[in-house]
């Protein structure tokens, strides 16, 4: 069983930043597609980015230029840097963790974007 716990969301004002962490639990980490999805109110969880074991990395197109994916193996931990934030960003950013054909997911962190 994997636990994602996610962390780093707040209230920022529009074109803040943020830094979201996604720790995992186990010893898979390493090898697990990692991604990041989120949910505004009224609306369907979507996709955010992703980053693969070796690194490669995919992101929507409402987001690119502005996220950064990332991870750091040696700490389980997943990483979305959020740059140049928009209202329309508020929501709940999900972590997401492929292990082994099975998907998990964390709780979420809420992420509010407001002046």
């Amino acid at each position: 069983q994997v636990q994602l716990v996610e962390s780093g969301g707040g209230l920022v004002q529009p074109g803040g930043s943020l830094r979201l962490s996604c720790a995992a639990s186990g010893s898979m980490f390493s090898v697990a597609t990692m991604g990041w999805y989120r949910q505004a109110p009224g609306k369907e969880r979507e996709f955010v980015a992703r980053i693969h074991s070796g690194g490669n990395t995919y992101y929507a197109d409402s987001v690119k230029g502005r996220f950064t994916i990332s991870r750091d193996n040696a700490k389980n931990t997943v990483y979305l840097q959020v740059n140049s934030l928009k209202p329309e960003d508020t929501a709940v950013y999900y972590c997401n963790g492929l292990y082994s054909g099975i998907y998990y997911w964390g709780k979420g962190t809420l992420v509010t974007v407001s002046s």
